[in-house]
């Protein structure tokens, strides 16, 4: 990757980091699954953007945001399904 594209595809990380804290702070409820995916891809791309520009501590903390994303993300799918699998059995229900 040259420096150019790794530049570019850091700033899309960043832009998805910020779009995802704007949306956050600006609905009233928030779809977790959204959100941590949204973190999580800002993170990858990053973290690739970092392959070529280095930074040890920038690596730890798109490390950490990301797994932390990924654990919010494996939560939110179980959750939801979870939650639509009630709703179907209740529905049936009725």
């Amino acid at each position: 990757m040259t420096p150019l594209v790794a530049n570019i595809v850091g700033v899309i990380g960043s832009v998805l980091f910020i779009g995802g804290f704007a949306y956050a702070n600006i609905v009233e409820r928030i779809d977790k699954l959204l959100f941590n995916a949204v973190n999580l891809a800002g993170s990858i791309l990053l973290l690739l953007s970092l392959s070529v520009h280095f930074n040890l501590a920038a690596v730890i903390l798109e490390t950490a945001w990301g797994g932390i994303a990924l654990v919010g993300l494996v939560k939110a799918a179980r959750e939801r399904r979870a939650g639509s699998s009630r709703k179907q059995r209740e529905e049936r229900a009725s």
